[in-house]
């Protein structure tokens, strides 16, 4: 499957330049005018592509204003919608009996056709079923009781739970210095992408 990362990143820039542009919510991503006919009058202002961290610049992209209004379920947010809505649920419901493989992918299927239908757009069934083979895959492959145990004995210690209380109820969106991209009056991304330079 594509790497979800940039997919998560293109689809919130995606809903944000709509939501900024006042565009239309039910685009589906089908061109019905064709730029390259002589009939269409097409205007360039930009001889180069933007990159999504270009368009980022110019959008808010804080986890705040993320809470606002989920990822939409249309365009590039409906396939990272559905493979997170489809993996949360197999890392739970693979451990409620390990079944053998065809009945996995044959239950990871169904649930991803049950979240499919209530996109106000659907995907293709053969994106669908992508993505259910994906998830059902990996879960299987690295969901095992003996995996699980293991998982289960590393992360319980109690060096971790010492760590995760002395860490208390600091958010993760912010730093151990609070959010000195606030005090900058810059974005999150920029201020991490500044820290990254340096």
């Amino acid at each position: 499957m594509e790497r979800l990362p940039p997919l998560r990143y293109a689809a919130a820039i995606e809903a944000a330049l709509r939501n900024l542009l006042g565009a239309d919510r039910g685009y589906s991503g089908l061109i019905c005018k064709n730029p390259i006919n002589s009939h269409w009058i097409v205007q360039e202002w930009e001889s180069t592509p933007y990159t999504l961290d270009d368009l980022a610049d110019y959008i808010d992209l804080t986890p705040e204003k993320a809470k606002e209004k989920p990822v939409e379920d249309y365009g590039l947010g409906r396939n990272c919608m559905l493979f997170d809505e489809l993996r949360a649920w197999a890392y739970k419901a693979i451990r409620q009996g390990w079944p053998d493989y065809n009945q996995w992918l044959n239950a990871c299927l169904d649930r991803a056709i049950g979240y499919n239908v209530n996109f106000s757009t659907p995907l293709d069934i053969s994106e669908v079923k992508h993505t259910a083979k994906s998830v059902a895959k990996w879960t299987h492959r690295n969901f095992t009781r003996g995996t699980f145990d293991d998982y289960v004995a590393r992360t319980h210690t109690s060096e971790m739970q010492s760590f995760r209380g002395k860490k208390g109820g600091r958010p993760a969106t912010t730093t151990a210095n609070g959010r000195p991209w606030d005090v900058l009056g810059i974005s999150r991304a920029t201020w991490y992408r500044l820290q990254n330079r340096s």
